[in-house]
């Protein structure tokens, strides 16, 4: 799908269908983080109370319209997302100023930035890309504003050197970041006096500072007489079935862990869209429809004042499938009930960012948003909190846990990526044949679920090592599906290979995974740049000292400077003879590439010898015992010379 890819200043209006829009702020540098605002101004371009300055301490207006939704990680990169209701927009207001900040670096530390203006369904209406921040710690990417009864969106790309205090003033809003009395560090108490003393009474103003995070350590379960004993599980996996008595007890898991745990339904409910609030979740909740009933899996509700936020669940576990029909019927409920969206939740993961794996009637959806979110994500996010910090309590660190640890028991049904679909058998057989044309609508299936697993690659490694990994897409392809699924049939149809590429952070180079269904082999490289000083001989030998637990099969190619006299080697053979590489060869290494074969599974599902286990441990162990071990190379300091000694101070 394309839509318009705006320059500084200039504007677009929006469909007239359109009432609700997410505005997404993406960067790429995992290492900083951006927090989205949003003012509402006036008439005046002020804002008309502190109350119109929505940002991480204040995440919703007071009418509601427009609602803070947190920060994330995409296998894109990063990104921090504000909802706007058009339609609750109060009429004084005018214009919303779309920002970000950073409270440590400048945006000009980030490169690239970006800002998308999202539909209901997840379609992209307008995009704002900038490289132009240097030294701002501010900036507002654009604004959504009315015009002749009509809203537009404008791209800006306006920093402010002073921070989001320094933003937010410039707008009209009072900031007061003085510490409160009971911030302050305790002092010895002095002895009780007989007069009364007033307490001091904070200024107003609204504060921008940020609240610290703590980590709570979880319970360690330390008698065990033996390995063997296993702690009781919260969620006990005893008896479960499979279908709908499975769907009941991981929903039931899925709302309890999170009534319990409040930063784990923030999470969550932010990736449905919804404000920061009170968390309450039901189940098997009846609705009528004319002389039947429709009953979603789980009714989540999240209230601040007296604003509340509706949604309705439809799970799937297994291999259950989404259906086109079921979810348009609770689409009809929530528009009818005025709820705010409706979210499924399913082992699928749609080959692009918000995506859904079933398209419905869009008509349905002018109300109601519909989002999707999979098993893997829901784990993604437990592992991430666990991890990282946000949970106070020692006991929700270990609800969170059992959760986690009830996910990863096969009779849960939160299952990983496990099945190729059913056009699997009928294309990988058309390219082992030679007759498969990148046209076939079963080759263009296939080349989704190719991306879906890519992404359940990256999912996989970012919930095991806790940093981001990204698949790595050209741009072209982040926002067409039509246009991604086509590029990679071809290349299928053409070399009887897929490919994905995996950027890991803190690594010497991207991991690639090429699964070649001719030669039924999997291959994994990576490419790491060769010292730039020392003999050929010691770059070789730079590289094998961090290879010890390499097998020996490990192809090495080596690239020297001049074009065509690229060489070959097993890491067995370099081992022995170090000037197998090298031999004949009289200009420097520029890099070395690595690449290992593994075995290719056929099967569409299942474990042991279907195509995604062989892919998923093929790419395990090539990180594990390659490029996980990898290091960039680091000149080493510059030697002083001719420099005397000082005498040390007597």
């Amino acid at each position: 799908m394309s839509f318009p890819l705006l320059s500084k200043g200039q504007n677009i209006a929006l469909p007239e269908d359109v009432d609700r829009v997410d505005i997404v702020i993406g960067w790429l540098e995992p290492g900083i983080e951006v927090d989205a605002s949003a003012l509402l101004l006036g008439a005046d371009r002020r804002v008309g109370s502190d109350a119109d300055f929505v940002f991480y301490n204040q995440p919703e207006s007071s009418d509601g319209s427009v609602r803070f939704l947190g920060t994330s990680a995409t296998e894109e990169g990063m990104q921090a997302r504000i909802s706007v209701d058009l339609s609750a927009v109060p009429a004084t207001v005018h214009t919303i100023a779309l920002a970000g900040s950073v409270g440590s670096g400048t945006f000009g530390d980030l490169g690239k930035l970006s800002l998308h203006v999202i539909d209901p369904a997840g379609h992209s209406l307008a995009e704002y890309v900038t490289a132009d921040a240097d030294t701002e710690s501010a900036f507002v990417f654009g604004e959504v504003y009315r015009r002749d009864g009509a809203w537009k969106i404008r791209a800006v790309g306006q920093g402010w050197d002073s921070g989001l205090s320094g933003l937010a003033t410039d707008f009209g809003v009072a900031i007061d970041d003085e510490p409160t009395p009971e911030e302050n560090p305790p002092v010895e108490a002095e002895p009780a006096q007989p007069e009364v003393v007033e307490k001091p009474t904070r200024a107003t103003g609204v504060r921008t500072a940020k609240r610290p995070v703590r980590r709570a350590k979880p319970i360690e379960f330390r008698q065990a007489e033996s390995e063997g004993w296993q702690p009781a599980r919260l969620f006990s996996v005893i008896g479960v079935g499979a279908g709908e008595e499975q769907e009941r007890r991981t929903t039931s898991a899925l709302i309890s862990t999170m009534q319990a745990v409040r930063p784990f339904a923030r999470a969550i409910c932010a990736r449905m869209g919804a404000p920061a609030g009170a968390f309450e979740g039901y189940i098997e909740v009846q609705y009528d429809a004319g002389e039947s009933k429709v009953i979603p899996d789980a009714v989540l509700k999240v209230s601040r004042g007296s604003k509340q936020w509706t949604g309705l669940l439809e799970v799937k576990t297994g291999n259950g499938k989404l259906k086109k029909d079921q979810l348009e019927s609770y689409l009809d409920i929530a528009r009818r009930k005025k709820y705010d969206v409706v979210v499924s939740l399913s082992n699928d993961i749609p080959a692009g960012p918000g995506e859904l794996p079933v398209q419905v009637d869009r008509r349905k959806l002018t109300k109601v948003a519909l989002r999707h979110l999979s098993w893997a994500e829901v784990a993604h996010e437990a592992r991430m909190l666990l991890s990282h910090g946000g949970i106070e309590d020692p006991l929700q660190t270990w609800i969170l846990g059992e959760f986690l640890r009830f996910l990863d028991h096969p009779r849960s049904g939160a299952a990983e990526f496990v099945d190729m679909g059913r056009h699997w058998v009928t294309v990988r057989d058309a390219v082992t044949a030679g007759t498969l044309r990148a046209a076939d609508q079963k080759a263009l299936a296939v080349a989704d679920t190719w991306v879906s697993l890519s992404r359940h690659l990256a999912l996989r490694l970012t919930a095991e090592l806790g940093v981001e990994v990204k698949h790595v897409l050209a741009r072209k392809f982040r926002t067409d599906p039509a246009a991604r699924a086509a590029a990679v049939a071809e290349h299928l149809a053409t070399d009887g290979s897929f490919e994905a590429v995996l950027r890991i952070p803190d690594t010497a180079g991207d991991l690639t995974v090429v699964a070649d269904i001719r030669t039924n082999k999997i291959r994994c490289r990576t490419t790491i740049a060769a010292p730039d000083e020392g003999t050929a001989a010691r770059r070789v030998s730079w590289l094998t000292r961090q290879l010890t637990e390499a097998p020996g099969r490990l192809q090495i190619e080596a690239v020297f400077a001049e074009r065509g006299t690229e060489t070959c080697e097993h890491l067995d053979t370099v081992r022995a003879d170090p000037k197998s590489l090298t031999a004949g060869r009289t200009t420097p290494i520029v890099s070395f590439t690595l690449e290992q074969t593994f075995p290719m599974g056929n099967r569409r599902s299942g474990t042991a010898t279907s195509f995604i286990t062989s892919v998923t441990t093929a790419t395990d162990t090539f990180y594990g015992t390659v490029v996980q071990p990898l290091r960039e190379w680091v000149p080493a300091a510059p030697i002083q010379t001719d420099i005397t000694p000082a005498e040390p101070a007597e």
